[in-house]
């Protein structure tokens, strides 16, 4: 079985449940990780799958490769900020010492096509702090953003939680104050040539069992009613 999916919840299916899934069921995932804008891309070129796990509102464009009725929540992710691992961990309690930080920062790391970066860029628009960040700024297309930290290209990372976590040898200072925090919902649909199969259909049903909630907690990622 082929699963498409979002890079956020790569850790939890990773670390847990594809395992977990397999060893429950016999069935074998062959997982396909890449930010749910370059998914899409992939789709566009004409590459299938039978799951896919996206941003919830990407499914909306997909009615003529998936079955919408089939999409279930399954997690959210808030965005994180992260530092090298032995730098200070700074003050980003409030918006005012969160916006002091990136101004702080000799380069902030951040990505163009993720779900994070796309909020984030929205987001130093609204503070009215974007020329200045982007002037320094180190903009990635894809991947996880800490690594910029640890090839020192930047000292400030912003990705999803469940992201940063990828990277230990950068430290992660928390999540973005609660008045700037924004959160992803990610859900999982069936392909419509799948709509027969009982193996992709059980798949999503594991996804929102106990054991993938225990695994999504342990890599910073919520219920979706959380």
């Amino acid at each position: 079985m082929k699963l498409f999916s979002t890079i956020a919840v790569k850790k939890a299916l990773d670390d847990v449940i594809l395992d977990a899934f397999t060893a429950k069921t016999g069935i074998t995932v062959e997982g396909v990780y890449d930010p749910t804008v370059q998914l899409l891309r992939r789709i566009d070129a004409g590459e299938t799958f039978d799951v896919m796990i996206g941003v919830t509102n990407s499914f909306d464009s997909l009615g003529h490769l998936v079955d919408l009725t089939s999409r279930r929540g399954v997690t959210r992710s808030g965005i994180g900020l992260a530092v090298p691992a032995d730098a200070p961990i700074p003050d980003i309690s409030t918006t005012d010492t969160f916006v002091q930080t990136l101004l702080n920062a000799r380069s902030v790391a951040y990505s163009v096509t993720g779900a994070s970066g796309i909020y984030f860029a929205e987001l130093l628009n609204r503070l009215k702090i974007a020329d200045e960040i982007n002037a320094k700024a180190t903009i990635i297309e894809k991947g996880f953003i800490a690594n910029a930290l640890v090839d020192g290209r930047a000292d400030v990372a912003i990705q999803q939680l469940s992201e940063l976590l990828f990277v230990p040898e950068a430290q992660i200072a928390g999540p973005l104050p609660d008045e700037v925090q924004h959160y992803t919902d990610f859900s999982a649909a069936l392909a419509l040539d799948a709509l027969e199969n009982a193996e992709a259909r059980a798949f999503i049903d594991f996804l929102t069992s106990p054991r993938a909630n225990e695994a999504y907690a342990r890599t910073l990622l919520e219920t979706p009613d959380a």
